[in-house]
């Protein structure tokens, strides 16, 4: 691992040259790019270079110790082995995950998708709970959400929205929602007071660039018409609303919440950059392995991943067998405990994974 250190640092010195070239300076989405990149560098040197020094360290007191010349030096010795031991596991441990391979996407902003499944209107209201859990969440985070699109039912939920969250490493944090959410309680149009079973499905999409996707002009189908409302009723009286057809993918996306129509354009392109990203990347993730699946899921949106249960205020993530028992906090945005115990999971399998590969090898 001494080496990867040396590997990295070298790096890091090579892009502080580039960070302080006037023409990378002057090319504000480069300088964003390798700013990011030096971060993230230089916590891996940071702790490369506390992980040598420990072992130098170890090395130095284990030599007094084996030479045992020096009486007042051996409980010195002794004790800064005892403590250098003791914090090089944690620092190794760190150490691997920062040197293990990051996904590409995880800096991204996102697009998150929610949509009413099995339930009826019950399921739309679901929808709306979902929406705001992710919201307060956000905001828990500093991150910002946009709406880029909504179909709202007739008595507060949802069949389906459509919004992008940015802040710093968003897809990180949020990629292992994708999946099929239930709830499972007496609904508010249930006289009989049974509990139901409904469902939404949530797709969490990195959110692309331009550099990431390209699309041609001609392989798009641009159509307007007028938005409308619940029952038909009409928002405006101007063709204002957009659909977006990909011809080569048969991908349709269309925005009706603004006013405007190039502002309506500019988000259904934004989701739909995501949505082809998406696809692209799922293809590539197909091609490679079907030996990825790890022990927090595939992210496969047919997978059942949490359910929501109003009665025993219980919620349990089925992918990593946690059970909290306050969804009234989870709701209110509370997922921290989550999205934590989703990522440690993720890194020992991945950690794992690369042991296997070390062995092999």
């Amino acid at each position: 691992m001494l080496d990867f250190v040396k590997s990295v640092e070298d790096k890091l010195d090579k892009l502080s040259q580039e960070l302080s070239d006037p023409k990378v300076i002057s090319d504000n989405r480069l300088f964003t790019k390798l700013s990011r990149e030096h971060k993230d560098l230089t916590e891996v040197v940071t702790v490369g270079q506390k992980y040598r020094k420990l072992l130098t360290t170890i090395d130095e007191a284990r030599k007094i110790i084996a030479d045992a010349n020096d009486p007042e030096l051996m409980p010195l010795a002794e004790q800064e082995l005892q403590q250098a031991e003791t914090e090089l596991e944690p620092i190794e441990t760190k150490l691997k995950l920062l040197l293990l391979p990051r996904d590409p996407n995880d800096a991204k902003n996102v697009i998150v998708e929610i949509r009413a499944g099995t339930g009826g209107e019950e399921a739309g209201l679901f929808v709306a709970d979902l929406f705001r859990m992710y919201s307060r969440y956000a905001d828990t985070r500093g991150f910002k959400i946009d709406l880029l699109s909504s179909n709202p039912t007739g008595i507060g939920g949802l069949k389906e929205i459509i919004f992008s969250v940015s802040g710093e490493n968003v897809f990180s944090d949020l990629k292992y929602e994708s999946g099929v959410h239930r709830v499972q309680r007496v609904p508010a149009t249930e006289a009989s007071g049974r509990i139901h079973t409904s469902a939404a499905s949530v797709a969490v999409l990195p959110e692309a660039d331009e550099v990431d996707i390209a699309i041609s002009p001609e392989d798009l189908r641009i159509d307007v018409f007028r938005s409308s409302g619940p029952g038909g009723q009409s928002v405006n009286t101007t063709d204002s609303a957009v659909r977006i057809t990909h011809i080569p993918t048969g991908t349709v996306v269309s925005c009706q919440d603004e006013k405007s129509q190039l502002k309506n354009k500019n988000k259904a392109m934004k989701v739909l950059r995501a949505r082809l990203l998406d696809h692209a990347v799922a293809e590539q993730q197909a091609k490679i392995a079907s030996a990825r699946k790890t022990m927090v899921g595939s992210g496969d949106r047919s997978e059942k991943i949490r359910t929501y249960n109003y009665p025993q205020n219980r919620v349990t993530d089925h992918r990593i067998n946690l059970t909290l028992y306050k969804l009234t906090d989870v709701l209110a945005g509370d997922l921290s405990e989550f999205i934590a115990t989703l990522h440690s999971k993720d890194q020992e399998e991945r950690l794992k994974k690369a042991g296997e590969l070390v062995e092999v090898n």
